[in-house]
């Protein structure tokens, strides 16, 4: 039986600014470029008196729509150009299977949106965290992951501190005994790279946030919001992702005088996409293979794909599976975020 989607009140999430972006998806049909709905007086006329005739739009189109999703780990600018890329790419390979699909990007404002709009059936694949990914499987019966970047299977965090602050470079995990005493600050709270496995390293070294830190731990929200929170000052260390902690830096959007890399972790496995249990009832025979395979045909040669690797910071995507994350659900448990 096919899932019934619902119009959830997780779309509360998304914030007003996002919602002309968002809500032809809201309403069953594709970005129009237009806020007002078929059949109203500005869709018919042309601003005269005399109507016009409406053209044939994606509106119109009896293609099914699979709406993809993301965890909001990085800027939201940088999030719509790279899954309004991928998108493209997706219908074009799709097609070429005989899949006749759109493909819509849906931004929310949270990790929690991201897996409640998966959990209620509105987002059909998602680009989860480990932890985020873990949670949304445990709450959908039958829900795959399929698809990873090559860096995902042995992922890493950084640990930064502000230049002036006195923190040195740290040699292993037990050397995080170390920021005993200095405030700190992670990501979104269920960031695997930007919380839970920082806090895990953090607690093999006999550090316990909640007590050792100046302070209460902050949460920043997202890996970018870190590095500025820690190169400004307001707090002496951070913990975040390093795949966009070494982006950052080679585009020379960090400023090195104000903030260092001191620490980075050993390796675990974290993102990967996720997808509902039913597509291949929603979309036809073998889509569930055919959106896996999509994902890894991302060829570095190709320009266009590279434009979609580069900015998912992979060489690749490679298969994979839920069994991979089964270190992250046992850390997610001890922590108190796995029930």
């Amino acid at each position: 039986m096919s899932r019934t989607r619902r119009s959830a009140s997780w779309r509360a999430l998304i914030p007003l600014s996002l919602l002309a972006l968002t809500a032809a998806s809201c309403a069953g049909s594709d970005d129009s470029g237009s806020d007002e709905p078929p059949g109203s007086a500005a869709a018919e006329t042309d601003g005269t008196s005399e109507p016009v005739e409406e053209s044939e739009s994606a509106d119109e189109s009896d293609s099914p729509v699979l709406h993809i999703g993301a965890i909001p780990d990085q800027e939201p600018e940088r999030l719509q150009r790279t899954y309004g890329l991928l998108a493209d790419h997706l219908e074009e390979e799709l097609a070429d299977d005989g899949f006749t699909t759109d493909v819509e990007y849906v931004p929310v404002t949270d990790y929690s949106g991201a897996v409640t709009g998966f959990v209620v059936g509105d987002l059909d694949a998602v680009w989860f965290g480990g932890l985020t990914g873990v949670q949304a499987q445990l709450e959908v019966e039958g829900a795959q992951a399929v698809a990873q970047r090559d860096i995902d299977e042995a992922f890493t965090s950084v640990f930064i501190a502000g230049a002036d602050t006195g923190v040195e470079t740290i040699d292993d995990v037990a050397g995080l005994a170390a920021l005993e005493g200095q405030s700190f600050t992670f990501g979104s709270e269920s960031s695997t790279s930007g919380r839970l496995m920082p806090q895990s390293f953090l607690a093999e070294a006999g550090i316990d946030p909640d007590e050792d830190f100046e302070g209460q731990p902050g949460f920043s929200g997202s890996h970018d919001a870190t590095i500025e929170l820690v190169a400004a000052g307001t707090y002496d260390v951070g913990a975040l992702n390093s795949q966009v902690w070494d982006d950052r830096v080679a585009d020379g959007t960090v400023d090195e005088t104000a903030v260092v890399e001191v620490f980075r972790t050993p390796p675990y496995y974290d993102y990967h996409w996720v997808v509902q249990p039913d597509l291949d009832d929603e979309f036809g025979d073998g889509f569930t293979e055919a959106f896996t395979e999509a994902m890894t045909a991302l060829d570095p040669d190709d320009p266009d794909d590279a434009e979609v690797l580069e900015l998912f910071g992979a060489g690749a995507f490679i298969e994979t599976e839920n069994g991979n994350y089964a270190a992250i659900e046992a850390v997610g448990r001890d922590a108190g975020l796995i029930r």
